[in-house]
């Protein structure tokens, strides 16, 4: 184009014809050189930075969806499975003539093999695929979930549940891993927000489910439940989660691999011991101190691993460190909270589990507002602001909580839950995602069974100290003592988790503010 121009200039100047037409082909000429000019150097000054902020400007949700949708269908069949489990509980003791205690291992197992599988998902994802190794584990949650339908006797059933949570434990860390691996870094937050909906839906669905299936038909069905909803996670998972090459020579930490479920399965097992038989008891301070010597064994151990089971080198970090201190309290928060929230309606309340569940409605409408609003508020402001307001949701609605009754309205109730949903929706994906890319993006397969491990510890801990405190309370109580009284109990027990959500809030002013991406200077100019 630059040779063109030259030649017919000097075509025109040369003929020594200077009329109105010359001048005129001369002018349009001039302008359109100037036209290909200013192109050709937009195109030289397109740097590798401004390519990828290009790129990422020209991101469409459309292009991720099915990989969103596989992931958040896989993780909501396995976060369904545990929260229905909760309200059949006392249909279980009666259909196998049990005690509760007993029933209350079929719980118990499934959280310890989920806790000591999680850390062994990033090597197994990198050693085989992690499409090949999440379509596995949702293939064996299944089978599974339909041995505990056939399940004949309470230890048939402990066994198959220990199994399902084999299966399902690497689910959630291998498609977070995933769906942050194929998201551009700007627009994280709300591509994770999404990712987040079956963790925030499952537990408030879970309830109204399991309540109909025991109602209307009978126990298998929330084990059979899994079979129709595991299909359609598995197909879309092979049709379209991204195929990577499996690392082969991806060395196993062999040393680690054993101490990992060993000192996470103790410390589980130390906190579910304490909400039912208390701290002093043998057996919990047993397992909690075997659970601590194992855990710091297996912590100097693979800090001198060259190819660790977990790179805990990440908590070297100030940022990484400080965002999973807010996430383990608001977790313990949250899901101290959850668990009161059906027994006080059905037990303070006097409603049916169908009942209680519709109750909850609205806090998962609200958690399903919070959770698209702050994935975008994370991606133009940062953390700090997401953080704040949710937890200060939450806060506002642990507090309203605290002075429940048997009296206290419906529409109080529910305008509570309902900001404790808007909490939870706002915080607890974007705080992951914070947490996620304090990390190096290589690392970040072997980062997410440390987030997974520790909320499902967290969360453990909050339930039992909610529930442990709860129980102190009643047995405060005079032994005719009436529904006003039990509601003050658990409006006694809502201030426990204030407190770690008040701890929340305060370290979340510190976070940083957000730093602007610098592959966006250039275009500003």
């Amino acid at each position: 184009m630059a040779t063109l121009y030259v030649l017919l200039r000097t075509l025109f100047l040369t003929n020594g014809v200077r009329n109105g037409i010359t001048e005129m082909c001369l002018l349009e000429l001039n302008k359109h050189a100037l036209k290909f000019i200013q192109k050709e150097v937009r195109i030289i000054d397109m740097g590798p930075a401004n390519k990828t902020a290009s790129m990422q400007s020209e991101f469409s949700l459309k292009k991720i969806l099915p990989v969103l949708l596989a992931v958040t269908s896989g993780m909501f069949l396995v976060i369904l499975d545990s929260t229905i489990m909760n309200v059949a509980v006392p249909k279980l003791v009666s259909a196998f003539d049990t005690n509760l205690s007993t029933i209350q291992w079929v719980i118990t197992a499934y959280t310890l093999s989920l806790s000591a599988i999680i850390p062994l998902a990033g090597w197994f994802s990198d050693r085989f695929s992690s499409k090949r190794m999440f379509m596995t584990s949702i293939v064996l949650f299944v089978l599974a979930s339909v041995l505990c339908a056939l399940a004949q006797t309470p230890e048939q059933l402990i066994i198959f549940r220990i199994l399902q949570g084999l299966g399902g434990g690497m689910v959630a860390p291998i498609g977070i891993a995933t769906v942050f691996s194929v998201s551009p870094p700007d627009k994280r937050g709300s591509v994770m927000g999404i990712l987040g909906i079956p963790m925030l839906l499952a537990p408030i669905l879970g309830p109204i489910l399991s309540g109909w299936l025991i109602e209307f038909i009978n126990w298998h069905w929330i084990f059979f439940i899994n079979v129709p909803v595991g299909f359609i996670a598995l197909l879309m998972a092979w049709r379209y989660l991204p195929t990577a090459k499996p690392k082969h020579n991806s060395k196993l930490d062999v040393v680690g691999a054993i101490l990992a479920p060993i000192s996470f399965a103790s410390l589980v097992f130390a906190v579910h011991q304490a909400g039912e038989k208390g701290w002093s008891n043998a057996w919990t301070l047993g397992s909690l101190i075997f659970g601590i010597v194992m855990l710091t064994i297996f912590i100097w151990h693979e800090l001198q691993q060259k190819y660790p089971l977990l790179e805990l080198r990440v908590f070297r970090s100030p940022a990484f460190v400080h965002g999973i201190l807010v996430a383990w309290l608001n977790q313990i928060a949250l899901f101290g909270s959850i668990l009161l929230f059906p027994l006080y309606l059905q037990q303070v309340k006097g409603l049916s589990p169908l009942e209680a569940g519709l109750y909850v409605i609205p806090q998962a409408i609200l958690s399903t507002v919070g959770i698209n609003l702050g994935g975008k508020l994370f991606d133009r402001y940062g953390v700090r602001p997401v953080a704040i307001m949710g937890i200060l949701s939450l806060s506002g609605s642990l507090l309203a909580l605290t002075q429940v009754t048997a009296n206290t309205s419906p529409l109080y109730i529910m305008c509570s839950f309902a900001f404790a949903g808007l909490g939870q929706g706002l915080t607890m994906m974007q705080i992951n995602t914070h947490v996620l890319k304090s990390a190096p993006k290589e690392l970040v397969s072997r980062v997410t069974p440390i987030t997974t491990s520790a909320q499902q510890i967290m969360s453990s801990f909050g339930v039992t100290i909610t529930m442990a405190f709860l129980a102190e309370k009643i047995r405060e109580l005079p032994s005719q003592h009436t529904l006003n009284q039990l509601g003050h109990a658990f409006g006694s027990t809502f201030w426990i988790t204030l407190g770690f959500a008040i701890a929340a809030l305060v370290l979340s002013i510190f976070f940083a503010k957000r730093i602007e991406n610098k592959t966006a200077a250039p275009q500003s100019k």
